[in-house]
């Protein structure tokens, strides 16, 4: 056993980790595969209001494309965030500009799209 102190947003942790031999190694299971980043925001049309991510997570479905035209209430997408699917709401009444892609990981404040 091997004990490590880690930093994780400022809080420090004490943990311990069981080091394996060789042969053991090999019947480990493979890493997950490196999850998929945002592209890089468009530029938001002017005057227009932008939606962004309440919270981290990863984009599950974008259920408007671009230059749709949406209303107030519409469901623009799902975002999943510690297995929960959260609906981001349509703030407004216009035409969409969307920022993200399915499968998208995002930040807080991440901007999702802008409705112009």
């Amino acid at each position: 056993m091997r004990r490590f102190r880690v930093n994780v947003n400022g809080n420090e942790y004490d943990i311990t980790v069981e080091e394996l031999d060789a042969s053991a190694a090999k019947s480990a299971p493979k890493a997950a595969p490196a999850p998929k980043a945002a592209p890089a925001p468009k530029a938001a049309p002017a005057g227009g209001e932008t939606v962004k991510s309440p919270m981290p997570g990863t984009i599950l479905k974008v259920n408007v494309a671009n230059g749709a035209a949406v209303k107030k209430g519409d469901v623009l997408m799902v975002l999943e965030a510690m297995k929960m699917e959260n609906e981001i709401m349509c703030p407004c009444d216009g035409t969409v500009t969307v920022n993200v892609a399915n499968g998208a990981t995002v930040e807080s404040g991440t901007v999702l799209c802008t409705i112009a």
